[in-house]
């Protein structure tokens, strides 16, 4: 089997892989040699940053037959996919008298069907390896209730339940399932969510971004590349025995 110290003929694929913890993820899974596969919906973004071990494949994961053909053209052209990092989302708030089905429906799609299509595909090219690793980029909202965004909470609650399944599915097998579950991370969604908050408030986009960093314990953002972090651990030497479990990265307890 390839030396785990590196990742020198393994191919991942990280989605929504273009920008935020999924570009993080896949700079620091080509850097220690792999092969590195980003989707996303948007090719221009994708090519922005393709290059060193990094090939950007458009796909959208709400759509199987996207999924199915993405993960196809990244198996013919890097093999079998060894290390799978469900990770595209989206990070919206309403709350539930305020939530549509529309919008119930596209939450679920992103962050729960398309975590499921994505692991799906890989799979079966997975198992006939001797090693794998799945990495869900799941929440802190994944583990507590998150006040006004109860479709992404529960999305994120549904990704942990998926991942868990999984790892009692393949309990002694050479492969592993786990979740990350970072708080807020200085990322375009915060960005995003700063002014979402300050719109639907009417407080000022300081103060809108001033209430996130005070939700992690530490009082500060967390840096895309301490996610990163986490997920090279769970590919690194010694991490066979990390299964099935919920890496919080939010700068204390939590949950």
């Amino acid at each position: 089997m390839t030396d785990q110290s590196t990742l020198a003929g393994k191919h991942a694929l990280v989605t929504g892989g273009g920008t935020g913890i999924g570009l993080a993820i896949a700079r620091a899974l080509a850097d220690r040699g792999a092969q590195v596969t980003i989707t996303g919906r948007r090719q221009a973004v994708l090519d922005d940053v393709s290059g060193a071990g990094i090939h950007g494949v458009g796909m959208d994961v709400r759509d199987e037959a996207s999924v199915q053909d993405a993960v196809s053209t990244a198996i013919a052209a890097r093999g079998p996919v060894q290390i799978c990092v469900p990770n595209a989302g989206i990070a919206e708030g309403r709350t539930v008298p305020k939530t549509d089905l529309a919008f119930w429906q596209n939450i679920m799609a992103t962050n729960l069907d398309g975590a499921f299509l994505t692991i799906k595909a890989c799979l079966p090219g997975m198992l006939e390896t001797d090693w794998g690793r799945v990495i869900a980029v799941s929440s802190i909202a994944g583990l507590r209730g998150l006040p006004g965004a109860a479709a992404y909470s529960a999305s994120k609650h549904g990704l942990i339940g998926l991942i868990r399944s999984l790892s009692e599915e393949y309990m002694g097998k050479p492969y592993t399932f786990n979740a990350l579950c970072p708080g807020y991370v200085d990322t375009p969604i915060v960005d995003r969510n700063q002014e979402a908050i300050a719109q639907r408030t009417g407080m000022s986009a300081e103060a809108a971004r001033q209430l996130m960093i005070d939700a992690n314990r530490h009082k500060r953002l967390i840096d895309a590349d301490e996610v990163a972090a986490a997920a090279l651990w769970l590919v690194g030497p010694g991490s066979q025995s990390i299964n099935g479990q919920t890496i919080q990265i939010a700068g204390g307890q939590t949950a």
